[in-house]
């Protein structure tokens, strides 16, 4: 019985540690990215308003958050202070009615990945989104 207690012990430690992890790379079920896959977060972590694309300067929707009700941005360091002061997006949510597609570099250049409608995720978290629009 102390074996199998002990055992039980330890396993569930392990599962609890590999849980709480770093947030992994990739754009989860938000997108396929080169970057590779994850299962994004719950819609409730993130705080994106219905109609809205928002972008986070930290993983599972944290930091500080920008968000557009427009279609298309062809420079989103216009408005987006994280951005502007040089840090990388870090996870995304897409609460509008369709797939937002977004890139690296302003006027859609630079094409990095995409997040359907209602969903989002972690990203890679080494650059940024300069610019976003339809797909």
């Amino acid at each position: 019985m102390n074996r199998f207690t002990a055992l039980a012990v330890t396993s569930i430690a392990m599962a609890l540690g590999l849980a709480t992890g770093p947030a992994a790379s990739g754009i989860g079920t938000a997108s396929a990215t080169p970057s590779g896959a994850t299962a994004a977060p719950a819609a409730a972590a993130y705080n994106c308003s219905a109609g809205y694309f928002c972008i986070y300067s930290d993983w599972n929707g944290g930091g500080t958050r920008c968000q557009w009700s427009d279609k298309k941005r062809a420079n989103t360091a216009d408005d987006c202070s994280f951005i502007q002061r040089g840090q990388n997006v870090r996870s995304v949510w897409n609460s509008t009615g369709h797939r937002v597609q977004y890139y690296t570099k302003t006027n859609y250049n630079g094409r990095v990945g995409s997040t359907a409608a209602g969903k989002g995720g972690n990203l890679q978290g080494d650059y940024q989104i300069r610019s976003f629009q339809p797909q």
